[in-house]
């Protein structure tokens, strides 16, 4: 097992991994930049070191300058956590290069399952349903809007290397593709370098059901259950809960074994995610694989009991998984709602700035997952994230319930938050009996904000 982790990441995953490291009896180095210097992690950690300004280019993805502090302070390997270099090819490969474990699958299969193309085009070989659409980039504008008009709109423009809904666009008709076509391209090529472009049917209004998958390097690949992930707000996923309730036990255990059919096909090891969308009629698609650990992967902790972060930290260290798909069993209900530095009634415009009281909920079944405390100074230079609130109940109507009484207790003095926002989403009928889709936001949002003005 690893002796000494470089963590390089910031707020509540760098704390979440800090904290399994010491569990494990593993040093932990933190990076961290000046904009960070009074976080929580850098007060946690064995051996904080600064790395530079608060520019991510110059800290959290200066790749080079990351790998010379963990060699000058031995480190074995590094955790990535989500985001910045999490699903960075070129990162992971320079890992492996200096002889460091990456916390994570290796360079090749980041490529290959980061590349939305190439890993649509594996799935297809192996029997994975994937949505209509393109089998090959799109080589010229004209050649995708042919494309286009064959397989019919609405459809679904993505970029090949994008994430986290940059490089998308919908298009309902053939006088606005050249438009999104160019833009969604152009927003590729600004965020990831690449503005290659392939397009798919647009599945209106899915569910999005993600499939937690844990695999070592002796090919043992599992399925953790899955996580229903459609309450979204263009295309940003706000609350997350497992099971879903548009599954029952038969389709799980085909959607489960298609997910691990998935990742074998990549030849993945570590945790990971493939995520699917699911339409009215029961169809489910990939639309792609997730090679990292999911923010919202304490939803599936709270119902498995299985630590996903140890298990990715042991199996980088080359051991075989604990537990086998028998071992693992759904136990009744979780439920997390991400809260955001933001302002719902300004177009969730952000909202950095001091925290001048803090308090968060508590109890059996509570889980918070921060890096925030009384004091601390919201950075407007990162994501608004500040907090995740978890839930576990016996059932979903009473993880419903707890997870109201959790927001009705949290407190973030100082700044705008998302909590009240989130809070009546957990009244609204839609979301009571569980048929919400990914359109929820959308058809929703000025019914949720009327209501906001009568519970101020």
């Amino acid at each position: 097992m690893f002796q000494r982790v470089l963590v390089a990441n910031r707020g509540e995953i760098a704390l979440r991994i800090i904290r399994c490291l010491r569990e494990m009896e593993i040093e932990s180095v933190l990076i961290y930049s000046e904009a960070d210097k009074e976080s929580l992690p850098v007060k946690i950690a064995t051996i904080p070191v600064c790395i530079g300004p608060a520019n991510a280019k110059e800290s959290y993805l200066n790749q080079d300058l990351i790998l010379d502090i963990a060699l000058k302070t031995g480190c074995e390997a590094i955790h990535p956590g989500y985001g910045f270099l999490s699903e960075n090819a070129e990162f992971a490969a320079k890992c492996e290069e200096k002889g460091i474990s990456f916390i994570g699958p290796c360079a090749e299969i980041i490529r290959r399952m980061g590349d939305k193309m190439e890993a649509r085009k594996l799935m297809m070989e192996h029997n994975v349903p994937v949505v209509p659409g393109s089998k090959e980039v799109c080589e010229s504008l004209a050649g995708a809007k042919e494309l286009a008009d064959k397989i019919g709109y609405p459809v679904l423009l993505k970029a090949v290397a994008g994430g986290g809904g940059r490089g998308m666009r919908r298009v309902y008709a053939p006088e606005e593709f050249e438009q999104a076509y160019q833009s969604a391209s152009m927003e590729a090529k600004a965020a990831f370098g690449n503005g290659d472009m392939y397009l798919e049917k647009l599945i209106l209004n899915p569910h999005h059901i993600e499939f937690q998958i844990l695999a070592d390097k002796s090919g043992n690949t599992i399925y953790l259950g899955e996580r229903d992930c459609s309450i979204q707000r263009r295309n940003q996923k706000m609350i997350e809960e497992s099971p879903s309730k548009i599954l029952d036990k038969q389709m799980r255990a085909k959607m489960g074994e298609v997910a691990v059919r998935a990742a074998k096909a990549a030849g993945y090891y570590s945790a990971g995610t493939i995520e699917f969308v699911v339409d009215e009629e029961g169809n489910y698609y990939f639309i792609e694989m997730n090679t990292r650990i999911q923010v919202e992967h304490p939803v599936t902790e709270m119902v498995t009991g299985i630590d996903l972060v140890r298990e990715q930290i042991k199996i980088a260290a080359g051991m075989d998984l604990s537990v086998k798909q028998e071992d693992i069993v759904m136990n009744g209900h979780a439920i997390e709602c991400r809260i955001n530095a933001e302002n719902p009634k300004m177009n969730f415009m952000p909202s950095p700035g001091k925290i001048d009281f803090l308090h968060f909920p508590g109890g059996k079944g509570v889980r918070v997952e921060s890096a925030i405390y009384d004091g601390y100074e919201v950075s407007p230079f990162y994501d608004s994230m500040i907090a995740k609130i978890i839930v576990h109940a016996d059932n979903r109507l009473e993880a419903i319930r707890k997870m109201r009484c959790a927001l009705e207790e949290m407190i973030v003095g100082g700044i705008e938050t998302n909590d009240k926002f989130q809070y009546l989403i957990l009244f609204h009928p839609e979301f009571i009996r569980g048929r919400y889709d990914t359109g929820f936001i959308e058809r929703n949002l000025e019914e949720l904000l009327e209501w906001g003005k009568d519970y101020e």
